[in-house]
């Protein structure tokens, strides 16, 4: 049975994969369209299922409270990218540009979440713990 690092790492790899094919797509084409609204389930999907069951248990923690609130601002500065991309042509040169923004700024975040605050919350949430909150995590995804 899968923890709840192993949980989100997959979901991480996904969006990784995502993110690696976007930015190789050019104009407004069928493949950039299905793969962007992939990618935009993907990272809302994702965001409401980890802010319920990584973060919401750890901000109640002294030792990963400010971790939590920096993972949370994150997927808010990640939804104003995507907002910003929502209102770009797919055709335009500058939606190339921000999908390169956003790639930038989730890779941060799974970068910093994978060998940073994992670490932590490690520390903090029981065994038991951990495996329930990927059952649920897993439930919200819909996996």
């Amino acid at each position: 049975m899968n923890n709840i690092f192993d949980t989100l790492r997959e979901s991480h790899e996904k969006q990784r994969l995502l993110l690696d094919t976007l930015v190789s797509t050019t104009g407004d084409s069928s493949a950039r369209r299905e793969f962007y609204n992939e990618l935009k389930h993907e990272l809302e999907q994702h965001a409401i299922a980890e802010e319920r069951y990584f973060y919401a248990p750890l901000i109640e923690q002294d030792k990963t409270i400010e971790m939590s609130r920096h993972g949370i601002a994150e997927h808010h500065a990640i939804d104003k990218i995507i907002a910003q991309l929502d209102d770009t042509d797919f055709s335009s040169p500058g939606w190339l540009t921000t999908m390169r923004s956003l790639k930038h700024k989730v890779s941060h975040h799974l970068e910093e979440e994978e060998h940073r605050f994992f670490q932590m919350a490690g520390k903090v949430l029981t065994e038991q713990q951990k495996h329930t909150l990927a059952e649920q995590y897993n439930k919200e995804m819909s996996y």
